[in-house]
């Protein structure tokens, strides 16, 4: 249903778009970046939390690597974009960005916008074809895990 429900020429150019800030978790190392270049009180904190994103990431590329699923491959319904790999499992747009999400909360920032980004980055990879809905939550699952690692923001 993610496939064919809402889609028109421009919403799946915009949603394109839109996951591109979830590329290699670009938004998520962005964010971490401003916030360690900004917060010299708590620089060590934001380079764990960065180091909890890029953990993600490369853990989450071992695990493609070990599962070996393929991204779905449905009749009269071509991916809507171009992936670096055809292995799916677990998403990585989900995993970075469910760990940056946690990450950074515990760092103090406001949770609901960094959740609603992280769900919107998840969800735009079922919209655009490249991921079954259990690489999403699987991903989502991961990176809830590995963005709790560290010490949580005082008070």
């Amino acid at each position: 249903m993610a496939r064919t429900l809402g889609h028109s020429e421009g919403s799946e150019r915009a949603v394109a778009r839109f996951t591109l800030l979830g590329e290699h978790a670009g938004v998520w190392l962005a964010i971490g970046s401003v916030g360690y270049a900004v917060d010299a009180r708590r620089r060590p904190r934001w380079a764990g939390a960065l180091k909890a994103v890029l953990g993600t990431y490369a853990l989450n590329t071992a695990l493609k690597v070990v599962v070996r699923r393929r991204r779905p491959d449905l009749d009269g319904l071509r991916p809507l974009v171009a992936t670096p790999t055809t292995l799916s499992f677990p998403s990585a747009h989900a995993s970075t960005s469910f760990a940056g999400a946690r990450a950074y909360s515990r760092l103090g920032l406001p949770a609901g916008p960094l959740y609603a980004l992280a769900a919107g980055l998840s969800l735009s990879r079922l919209f655009l074809g490249v991921h079954w809905p259990s690489d999403v939550l699987a991903g989502a699952a991961l990176g809830t895990v590995t963005g709790g690692s560290g010490k949580r923001a005082p008070r």
